[in-house]
């Protein structure tokens, strides 16, 4: 079935390894806009593939901090659905299954460089910014004898065989996007410890739930070409795409901590209305003139992606200030 004939269905995946902060909430706040203006069905997914560095209390934050800022969702982990769970750390079968039906297409092989050999493949020109170094494909020529003489000393990791060929689509929002072949090299879709990649993880829920339209931060764009590579060796459709610009601070990196107390929880206790919050994300978004006031669903009459700004949106001290004072 082509794509525009499918139900429209979009997601929002946080992961609970820190405080929801304005940066996380204006990607919800556009996913949740970018869906319910085509009265499609949103999807609450928490990304908790990485059990050492996730916490579920900071999960069930992030869903409180979402209902308090007035999102809803139609399937979710508190909520249930037709594809559950939603969950990452639960879902480890159908992970397992996509990791076979790579293997049996010859899509995958072990790697075995240690960490200081990796730590040297760092210093060369890098293929992909977001993903860091290109891996040149050491062990993709490795003998079967060869493989089973590492295996002795060291668990692989299982890397993926980029395709060598450029890969091109249409962003809805950073417009047409066109990646050299081989960019960003081999991939790892499952790491020695056993815990699968977010490449992999986040193809394989979003192709099982139906997702139609996924909007995330630019700084995932470099992400797609691997995800697109993986979508068509599992004989998956793709969804459609929309990488936003970042919210920065005036030093020009992303919006942190370092920034100030940027932490919906914060805003929240120092007595900041959750409207507010709305209102001064929708306006640097350039979904309203100035802030104001505003609940999520006052913005639906007038939401584009084409509003949305082509650049980082630096957040200055001054607009800080306009939001907690």
């Amino acid at each position: 079935m082509n794509m525009k004939e499918l139900p429209v269905r979009g997601r929002f995946a946080p992961t609970p390894s820190g405080l929801m902060h304005i940066g996380n909430a204006r990607t919800a706040l556009l996913s949740w806009l970018q869906i319910r203006s085509q009265n499609g069905q949103f999807v609450l997914r928490m990304e908790d593939i990485d059990k050492p560095r996730s916490r579920p209390e900071l999960g069930a934050q992030a869903l409180a901090d979402l209902r308090w800022l007035g999102l809803d969702w139609d399937e979710g982990p508190d909520t249930g659905g037709p594809y559950s769970p939603y969950v990452q750390s639960e879902r480890q079968r159908l992970y397992d299954e996509a990791l076979c039906k790579l293997e049996q297409a010859g899509k995958l092989y072990p790697c075995y460089c240690s960490r200081a050999e990796l730590a040297a493949i760092a210093s060369a020109p890098h293929g992909l910014q977001s993903e860091g170094p290109s891996y040149p494909g050491t062990c993709r020529a490795l003998s079967r004898a060869e493989q089973q003489e590492r295996r002795r000393h060291k668990t692989p990791s299982l890397r993926f065989a980029a395709a060598d060929e450029p890969i091109a689509y249409y962003d809805l929002a950073a417009g047409a996007q066109t990646f050299p072949a081989g960019a960003g090299g081999d991939f790892i879709v499952k790491r020695a410890d056993g815990i699968i990649s977010y490449q992999l993880a986040v193809v394989v829920d979003d192709a099982a739930m139906g997702i139609t339209d996924v909007l995330r931060g630019y700084d995932l764009l470099d992400s797609t070409p691997r995800q697109l590579m993986l979508y068509e060796a599992l004989g998956l459709q793709a969804p459609r795409f929309a990488h936003i610009p970042l919210l920065v601070g005036e030093d020009g990196r992303r919006l942190a901590k370092r920034h100030g107390s940027i932490a919906l929880s914060a805003l929240r206790d120092h007595g900041i209305p959750p409207e507010k919050i709305v209102g001064f994300l929708a306006a640097i978004s350039g979904l309203l003139e100035r802030p104001e006031p505003v609940r999520p669903s006052e913005l639906l009459s007038n939401f584009a992606l084409s509003r949305i700004p082509r650049q980082p949106v630096v957040v200055t001290d001054e607009l800080m200030r306009s939001l907690v004072e």
